[in-house]
């Protein structure tokens, strides 16, 4: 199973039966989290070492997983990096270390994982972290550890098993369009063989024919159609085998595979009725979908929004948002270049966010490179935005970022 941190489900799990349960009380006590904390910090310089053993021996101990994971595994290394340290991060805030657990069930469905795969990963993963620990590790930090993974094991079971009650693990989608964009941005149209439900906002993991068992998300520039087809925008990354293949190579007719669609980036998530939307780059293909959900409600809200860019040559998509907002009243479009003068949007993004707002009585919903992300969002609450009024994708989620 291309998984991250996980261990036998029979462990004690004092919280988090179920991804759905409320938990009220962090899974592991102040002294276990504290231990556990100190562990990361000795294996973490060498946590790029620690990966490697740790498959090297997962693959050793239990080969029959090997065909779940792809030839190249230098991205697989670095998703259960982050995925390790996120649950660290989250292990005393119960709420957010299931909803995130649940996540990660749900989406390696897509690899076949199953119940029985999960002490395989949990035995080998323990063993890396008492190799690269060395002196450091102690009965107390392993006892520490295994109930901890016993809490990730749980929810990921469970999130996966009600998961498949409901949807599929995959779904075929033929390419039906594929149209330019832009240097290096093809726009992609997908017929999914099987209903696909998605909201606006959602991201989808593609797999290529080219490429097997390597997935990369993609959000639907598009809300819900009615003839179900998913319309993405997407740049070909330097390296990138994913999203180059989707560029250079798929043609109309080519059938590719869709993981389940996963985020809650969604405007159902709003509270407020004034919206601020943020986009850079590519990152306005889940923002579209929105303005598309914006007005298939009618247009209930007034919609601000922003488009960032370096150049006024990367300021992607904007002919397009000017000529939406010239048939929406409740739509305003405006731009932030940031590196050239281009008359009437010269400026950084978070210099122009402040010129404008402020934005405390708006949701907020953010999408572009992480950079540009994290400099909004610090530019937004730093001037009154409340920090659970803004909406975006997390930095981590457990998913390659570079193919």
């Amino acid at each position: 199973m291309p998984a991250d941190p996980c261990q036998d489900d029979s462990a004690t799990t004092p919280a988090a039966r179920t991804a759905g349960s409320e938990v009220t009380q962090a899974p592991l006590s102040a002294h276990e989290t504290a231990l556990i904390r100190a562990s990361v910090s000795v294996v973490e310089p060498l946590a790029a070492d620690m990966t490697v053993y740790f498959y090297a021996i997962l693959f050793t101990r239990h080969p029959e997983v090997r065909p779940m994971f792809p030839q190249g595994m230098d991205a697989q290394r670095d998703r259960l990096l982050r995925a390790l340290l996120r649950i660290v991060d989250l292990v005393d805030h119960p709420e957010s270390l299931v909803r995130f657990c649940g996540h990660l069930g749900r989406d390696h469905r897509k690899y076949g994982t199953l119940r029985a795969h999960f002490p395989a990963v949990g035995e080998c993963l323990l063993a890396a972290l008492a190799r690269y620990a060395g002196p450091a590790w102690t009965d107390d930090i392993a006892a520490a550890w295994t109930k901890a993974y016993g809490v990730v094991a749980d929810v990921m079971i469970s999130a996966a098993e009600q998961d498949a009650e409901v949807r599929p693990a995959v779904w075929a989608a033929t390419i039906v369009h594929r149209a330019p964009r832009g240097p290096g941005i093809a726009e992609v149209t997908l017929q999914p063989h099987a209903p696909y439900e998605h909201a606006a906002g959602q991201y989808a993991s593609i797999e290529t024919p080219w490429h097997p068992r390597q997935w990369r998300p993609y959000s639907p520039a598009n809300a819900s159609r009615e003839d179900g087809t998913l319309t993405f925008h997407i740049r070909a990354v330097p390296g990138g085998s994913v999203s180059n293949a989707l560029v250079h190579r798929a043609a109309v007719g080519d059938v590719v595979h869709l993981g389940a669609p996963m985020g809650e980036m969604v405007l159902d998530a709003a509270v407020h009725s004034d919206l601020l939307f943020v986009a850079g780059g590519t990152g306005l293909a889940p923002i579209r979908a929105l303005l598309e959900e914006v007005a298939r409600r009618g247009g209930r809200h007034q919609v601000n929004l922003f488009l960032g860019a370096r150049t006024g040559a990367e300021l992607y998509g904007v002919d397009d948002m000017l000529r939406m907002a010239q048939r929406h009243h409740w739509l305003t479009v405006r731009g932030a270049v940031s590196d050239e003068y281009v008359p009437g949007i010269r400026g950084s993004l978070p210099d122009v966010l402040a010129e404008y707002g402020p934005w405390y009585q708006h949701d907020v919903f953010l999408s572009g490179p992480a950079a540009m992300v994290a400099s909004a969002r610090q530019s937004l609450t730093h001037h009154g935005t409340s920090p659970d009024r803004i909406h975006h994708d997390p930095f981590d989620a457990p998913l390659p970022a570079t193919s």
